[in-house]
């Protein structure tokens, strides 16, 4: 979720009374957990490419109502997290023309998510490759700038850095937060069918993208602590008003909007690879599965995907929602890594595959989501938001939901979950597990003679 952006809300939290060895502590054990669900989350990438991600991999460990909750989890989670990137780069867009005079009035939020909307949305139907290279330039070459200006000399900022609105103990929130900005790392398991080398390039991204953007956060929060980040957190949110240059403002709010612009792009990417797996599986409207004829993207995916992102961000207000709706997108992305984690367990006994190692980081990965959210909801209860109790048990039970609506319209559909993005013979190392077909006609894995 825009590491360049996070960078900087990390840094102005940190740089609030409320931070201090807490709040880091809350950093690193969240890039932590991560890690440990990255290597969850790899032992399903290193064996299988799956356009369905997180939601695929659960089919393999879980049963069907898990594996339509973690789908429902992660729309959810990647729609609320694309809501939110879009209607700040819309804002930021907008702040952008403020800063150099030009008072665009009323509305013009509006139709600079409309813009924003309609580019990614061009760029994600033109093709992976060329989305993922205007990501990756976009985004280093803001986290550059964005660390330069960390490192300046410690000065005091008289921004307000406390989040009033977030309805969870700071520390919680810092954790939480961590967790949703490092939302997406995952998202190159979405890709797995249109690499060349999946099973390697795959993987080897799912393993190094949160232990590298944790040290981002990590770093980002020892600058907001020491002072290093006052002169970029007062240019940002102070603007010219703070006695920041007018270049420097510039710099930094391009560089900020640019970074949600990729961020939008890059779970429109998702999101809609999301959809297609879903599609196939015909759990939701066979439509979605309609691929562009020149560019072979999800075109429909991407359309459903960036226009309900692009209505979400006619309601989000960037200024005075961000603690209570984060919370409810966290919980719901909270939810989907930790019923990954347990579903790499159970794949793991399952094809008799699992070694001290796997079953060390399953547990502790599984612990640590199922404690945060045990956490959230006995903090926001206290606190008297009896509605996040609610809206986690809704959550829990969408998948039987969802299965029942199923097994009554659509029976079909419940036998299809898990076989399109299923192990093929090639992706077996020789004398590992083998391949069997089970009674439902899905393959399966199974683990060979000579490892019962």
């Amino acid at each position: 979720m825009a590491p360049a952006t996070c960078m900087v809300f990390i840094a102005l939290w940190m740089s609030s009374p409320s931070g201090g060895t807490g709040g880091m502590l809350a950093i690193i054990g969240a890039t932590v957990v991560m890690a440990l669900v990255a290597l969850c989350i790899r032992q399903f990438t290193c064996r299988l490419a799956a356009s369905g991600s997180l939601y695929s991999f659960v089919a393999h460990g879980l049963g069907k109502r898990a594996t339509l909750t973690a789908g429902a989890a992660l729309l959810v989670g990647y729609v609320g997290v694309s809501i939110s990137v879009l209607s700040n780069s819309g804002a930021n867009l907008v702040k952008l023309s403020d800063e150099v005079g030009l008072q665009l009035g009323s509305g013009a939020s509006i139709f600079a998510c409309v813009v924003v909307a309609a580019a990614v949305g061009l760029v994600a139907i033109r093709g992976v490759r060329f989305a993922a290279r205007t990501i990756l330039v976009i985004e280093v070459c803001t986290i550059v700038l964005i660390s330069v200006l960390m490192l300046q000399t410690p000065v005091e900022t008289a921004v307000d850095a406390s989040p009033a609105s977030a309805p969870i103990g700071f520390v919680l929130f810092l954790a939480m937060q961590t967790v949703l900005s490092l939302a997406g790392f995952e998202s190159a398991a979405f890709f797995g069918p249109e690499a060349r080398k999946p099973l390697r390039t795959v993987t080897s991204t799912i393993l190094l993208t949160p232990l590298l953007v944790g040290a981002l956060y990590v770093f980002a929060g020892w600058a907001g602590m020491s002072g290093h980040a006052g002169v970029l957190i007062d240019a940002y949110f102070g603007g010219t008003a703070s006695g920041a240059s007018m270049t420097l403002v510039l710099a930094v709010n391009i560089g900020v909007c640019s970074s949600w612009i990729a961020s939008t792009l890059g779970f429109a990417q998702a999101g809609s690879r999301l959809l297609f797996s879903m599609s196939l599986e015909r759990v939701i409207p066979g439509i979605f599965e309609r691929v562009h004829p020149r560019f072979r993207t999800p075109y429909a995916g991407i359309g459903l995907f960036v226009i309900a992102s692009l209505i979400g961000s006619f309601w989000h207000d960037p200024d005075h929602a961000p603690g209570n709706y984060d919370v409810v997108v966290e919980i719901a992305l909270v939810l989907g890594y930790t019923m990954v984690a347990v579903a790499a367990l159970r794949f793991l006994d399952r094809i008799g595959e699992h070694t001290i190692v796997t079953r060390a980081c399953g547990i502790l990965a599984a612990a640590a989501g199922g404690g945060l959210l045990a956490f959230a909801v006995v903090d926001t209860g206290r606190g008297g938001a009896w509605m996040y109790l609610v809206w986690c048990v809704g959550l829990g039970a969408s998948g039987a939901l969802w299965f029942a609506v199923l097994q009554r319209y659509r029976p079909r559909s419940i036998d299809a979950i898990g076989i399109f993005d299923s192990v093929e013979t090639e992706d077996l190392l020789p004398g590992s597990s083998s391949l069997t077909v089970d009674g439902d006609g899905r393959p399966v894995l199974v683990p060979s003679p000579r490892r019962r």
